[in-house]
């Protein structure tokens, strides 16, 4: 009989092989959770492109937005597990979402970690006319002026505004948050003045910090950026304890997806993102490329892993409340 098995097993081996090597076998659906033109789109644009020749098939994009990017997670959480769908994950739809929203799909259990490709920080910023030229001097300010100053958050339970609860409690300040659809909008009313601070991210912040119709006062990340040397870490800053957060990027498939197809999807990522191209077209972004050995599965679950537990204690600390 345990021969019998033996040869069965042996038997299915060239077979599974063959299945895998014809993967793809169409196009590959690549779900962007937010609208066009966001910084997940720019890096699911730019990866799926490095994509497609390893893969010899289109890398298709859909943006799926709403819902704080859980609308387009859980179709893919729902597709066919054959590869052929895959999802663009950041730090909102696989980290702070399940803290936000209550959703019929787990953030972890519901999803096959693929590779983890991007850090992207933000830039804590304020409008030109505000007089302040360092976070210490804005912090005085606010102070000095209660209420009177408001900020910019990409909706509720967004990075952005995360980031302003935890700056009004470790402050002690008072500003009021105001919550807009996406960077663009807040970009718009931060140049005109309608708002006077802004967490943003670099890709759209970064021409008018040079150009000077805004200031960066601090960045969210362990070290200054190379498209901004200039600006500080919120750390040297002056933000007590350091202020380190990344919009970190991910891929992933649905859960139950073969490790053969979960290999093959990763070897073309980790291609992609080697290549000249991609990586100066996401580094002018302000964005960090994954170091090798983080373009793994594994170190994508434990990077989320670890992500979770640092930030799940945070959201729950800072008052909002799940929708």
């Amino acid at each position: 009989m345990k021969r019998l098995l033996a040869v069965a097993v042996l038997a299915l081996v060239p077979i599974m092989g063959a299945w895998a090597q014809k993967y793809p076998t169409k196009p590959v659906l690549l779900v962007v959770p937010y609208p066009p033109g966001g910084l997940s789109d720019v890096v699911g644009r730019l990866v799926a492109e490095g994509m497609q020749g390893p893969l010899g098939q289109t890398v298709v994009i859909e943006n799926v937005g709403g819902a704080n990017g859980s609308i387009g997670s859980a179709k893919a959480a729902r597709a066919a597990p054959d590869g052929h769908t895959l999802l663009l994950g950041i730090w909102n739809t696989h980290v702070a979402i399940a803290k936000l929203i209550k959703l019929d799909y787990d953030v972890v259990e519901d999803f096959a970690p693929i590779a983890f490709m991007t850090d992207a920080p933000l830039l804590f910023t304020v409008h030109q006319t505000v007089p302040v030229t360092t976070f210490k001097e804005l912090v005085d300010w606010l102070r000095a002026n209660p209420d009177k100053a408001s900020s910019g958050s990409a909706g509720i339970g967004s990075p952005p505004h995360l980031l302003d609860e935890l700056v009004r409690k470790q402050t002690k300040t008072r500003f009021e948050t105001v919550h807009y659809k996406g960077a663009g909008p807040i970009m718009t009313d931060l140049m005109g003045g309608q708002i006077q601070i802004a967490f943003i991210n670099p890709a759209t912040a970064a021409p008018h910090v040079r150009s000077g119709t805004i200031k960066a006062l601090g960045v969210t990340s362990a070290r200054r950026m190379k498209i901004l040397p200039d600006v500080p870490t919120m750390a040297e800053a002056g933000y007590q304890g350091g202020l380190e957060f990344s919009l970190w990027s991910g891929l992933y498939a649905p859960k139950g997806t073969p490790k053969e197809i979960i290999n093959a999807v990763n070897r073309a990522v980790v291609a992609s993102l080697a290549s000249p191209k991609v990586r100066e077209r996401l580094e002018s972004q302000g964005m960090d490329i994954a170091t090798r050995e983080k373009q793994t599965p594994e170190a994508l679950a434990a990077i989320q892993k670890a992500e979770i537990k640092k930030w799940w204690p945070i959201i729950e600390a800072s008052g909002i409340k799940p929708q």
